[in-house]
């Protein structure tokens, strides 16, 4: 077993114009600019997924565009979280998961579940959704990440849950929903949603270092002792574990030079 897992850090998407002359070279054609993102970073999140569906064919273009060891993280669709009853997602569940996203194969990261901020923490409703969690699509392992933003949710029995069903619990690092950094699952999902478009990488370059300080050790399977947890009293097994880091929300106009930077102290 190697001593740590494998970091990744990258931004949201890789469609936004003020990133053109900024992140991307003058006059650089749109539909070039996944191509030269996905070899400045090594992971993206998709975030066009929560809102509506895409087909085979615009997975298999993402897979062609991008080099062997990229990875896309995948927004599970709205239809899926926002809604008052979680156990009786079952269908559209269903079909998310029927829309091609197979086509990715080995790039095929993380699904991140993202739930309203009006969303409580229901013990028996929420495990239900767990239970609608495939563990494959196309014979691809699936890795569940959840963004709660309600602070019922930071309390011991959430902890346990999202251990049970080895789904991570994603650290949302953001001005208005609570921080919990519980390591759930057998990989680490972060968001990093505080930076400033006025700091040339987002993030100052003293917080980037901590950002991969903290990522180190998630990545060799402990717990950094300097970010707030929902149940301080247990701890995941130690063990290595990949880390995924994602510059996204505030700052997003540097968000690219955030991730690189990033990279850059992790190497």
């Amino acid at each position: 077993m190697s001593k740590s897992g494998t970091i990744r850090a990258g931004m949201g998407g890789w469609t936004f114009e003020p990133w053109e002359g900024t992140f991307y070279p003058d006059k650089l054609p749109k539909k070039q600019q996944l191509h030269f993102a996905s070899r400045q970073v090594p992971t993206i999140e998709v975030n066009g997924t929560y809102y509506s569906g895409f087909t085979p064919a615009t997975y298999a273009k993402w897979f062609a565009e991008t080099p062997d060891d990229f990875v896309f993280s995948i927004k599970g669709n709205r239809f899926v979280t926002n809604r008052k009853v979680l156990g009786e997602a079952s269908e559209s569940m269903a079909k998310f998961f029927s829309q091609g996203l197979d086509e990715l194969g080995p790039k095929l990261g993380p699904i991140i579940w993202q739930f309203a901020p009006t969303k409580k923490f229901e013990p028996d409703d929420f495990e239900a959704f767990l239970k609608l969690l495939p563990a494959k699509v196309g014979g691809i392992a699936l890795r569940h990440a959840l963004e709660v933003r309600n602070i019922s949710f930071a309390v011991p029995e959430f902890v346990a849950l999202a251990r049970k069903y080895n789904a991570a619990i994603c650290y949302a690092h953001h001005f208005d929903y609570p921080e919990f950094a519980d390591v759930t699952g057998d990989f680490v999902y972060a968001r990093l949603q505080k930076g400033s478009d006025d700091v040339p990488t987002a993030y100052k370059p003293s917080d980037l270092g901590k950002w991969v300080e903290r990522a180190k050790i998630w990545a060799a399977g402990g717990q950094p002792d300097d970010l707030p947890y929902a149940d301080p009293s247990t701890k995941a097994e130690h063990k290595p574990r990949d880390v995924f880091l994602y510059i996204i929300h505030e700052g997003k106009i540097r968000a690219p030079q955030g991730a690189v930077a990033l990279m850059e102290r992790v190497a």
